[in-house]
């Protein structure tokens, strides 16, 4: 049995990723110390950058970076946590095609299992919604974009035209505005090549239950950045919310029901339901720590990002689950993770934020920076900017940049990632010349059998 003291990472966002970078510098100078990394992907995904896949202004693997070159020392792990036994100090992970399990039992463990969509039970809505979560989702809503643009421009749809080319997105937080900004330059940049579809028949709808846009931001980028999007023709509905989906489009609160057949979700999240089993406190489903990210009712379990509660010891509350602040977490934990297997005194989590930044399209974008505010041109080259200095790996800061030169000079890429196999055929009736062959023979076979027939009359 080996001696090793075991770190065990679950998940592998901005946290787990940071956690496990940091503690990797330790694994190079020590022996004795094993970090593994479990997370369902392989790959960490820059979520930021996820909207400009969808609006195809980016490659999709230029936001992604595989973990394994991302990390030398720390083993890596695919597979998706099925069940924690804090008590024990043991987690049971699933992984293969056929979805067997192992556990694996750990000295620290770090929980950074992120969120997932929450619908809130609303009808017609886990059936029918899009969400840009994933990697996936931001590919499935390019082609799906794509597709209605096609399906619109046959003469068969002349009179359903209005659903197909009605987009509504609900959320007018940092995804949702990105997202509908995106789009909506994605499918006007595009349409010269559909001759039967106008601009005036495309429609844009973004759905958000406050006064203004970008609550986060305060209200004057907020109303701005809803100024520009409404002066580009997306109509902004303030003070209503989603209530149901059918197949026919949505309905909202203020009673108005939009014809549609594309609902983007982006107003809601909850954390991991894994973390709903573990026996330790919880508020709202994120688990309790301290100013440290440990769990006390469990010491050596750690817990950061969408997945925990942490105080925040300048105002009082608690920390934003944002990027910024996970891999700042992740940085913490790694430290006081070696204290605690090593020595040393433990680092309390203190950040305060160093502002927030949106991208509204058309090279606009509004950004509160250290308590500054911009708008414009500006905010959309900070953003662009501190974005690309964050993405992992020079080889893909590259190839963004590079992608997003060449943005300047080119129309966007309006070919569909379709993941269909090739048609194949199973035929019972051989043709003539498959009826000589002898069984278990192919071409390939068959072919070296004649050159090796030719070789010995020469």
């Amino acid at each position: 049995m080996s001696n090793k003291k075991r770190v065990l990472i679950l998940g592998s966002g901005f946290g787990g990723l940071y956690a496990a970078r940091c503690l990797e510098k330790s694994a190079r100078r020590r022996d004795d110390l094993e970090v593994i990394l479990v997370n369902r992907e392989n790959f960490f995904l820059f979520t930021p950058m996820l909207h400009e896949v969808a609006a195809s202004d980016l490659d999709l693997t230029n936001i992604v970076s595989p973990v394994r070159q991302l990390l030398k020392r720390v083993k890596f792990f695919q597979g998706e946590a099925e069940a924690i036994d804090l008590p024990n100090k043991r987690v049971t992970v699933s992984h293969g095609f056929d979805r067997h399990t192992h556990d694996l039992g750990y000295d620290h463990l770090i929980i950074a299992l992120g969120a997932i969509t929450n619908f809130f039970n609303l009808p017609g809505l886990a059936e029918r919604a899009l969400t840009v979560k994933t990697l996936g989702d931001a590919i499935y809503l390019r082609n799906r974009l794509i597709q209605l643009l096609e399906e619109a421009d046959t003469e068969c749809a002349a009179g359903n035209r209005e659903p197909l080319l009605t987009f509504v997105v609900a959320g007018g937080g940092f995804a949702g505005v990105e997202t509908i900004a995106g789009i909506h330059d994605f499918v006007c940049e595009i349409l010269p090549f559909y001759p039967h579809v106008g601009p005036k028949l495309v429609r844009a709808v973004l759905v958000h239950p406050g006064k203004f846009i970008l609550p986060e931001l305060g209200e004057e980028l907020g109303r701005y950045a809803q100024t520009k999007l409404s002066e580009r023709g997306v109509e902004i509905r303030g003070s209503s919310k989603v209530t149901s989906v059918t197949d026919e489009g949505v309905k909202l609160s203020d009673g108005e029901f939009i014809r549609t057949n594309t609902l983007i979700w982006t107003a809601g999240t909850s954390p991991n339901p894994l973390l709903e089993t573990l026996p330790c406190k919880k508020e709202r489903g994120r688990i309790c720590v301290n100013e440290f990210l440990e769990v006390p009712e469990f010491p050596g379990v750690w817990a950061l990002g969408d997945a925990a509660l942490i105080p925040d010891r300048t105002t009082g509350q608690h920390c934003p689950p944002t990027a910024q602040h996970a891999l700042r977490e992740g940085r913490v934990v790694a430290h006081n993770v070696l204290t605690k297997l090593y020595g040393g005194q433990k680092k309390p989590f203190a950040f305060g934020g160093l502002g927030q930044l949106a991208a509204i399209g058309r090279r606009t974008g509004v950004a509160k920076i250290f308590g500054f505010k911009f708008s414009g041109f500006v905010a959309w080259w900070m953003w662009r900017t501190i974005y690309l200095s964050k993405l992992p790996r020079f080889e893909k800061k590259l190839r963004v940049a590079l992608d997003w030169t060449l943005d300047l000079f080119f129309s966007k890429d309006m070919v569909q990632f379709t993941t269909v196999r090739a048609p194949t055929v199973s035929s019972t009736e051989a043709s003539p010349a498959e009826a000589t062959r002898p069984v278990g023979e192919n071409r390939g076979e068959a072919f070296c059998r004649v050159v090796d027939r030719d070789e010995k009359k020469r």
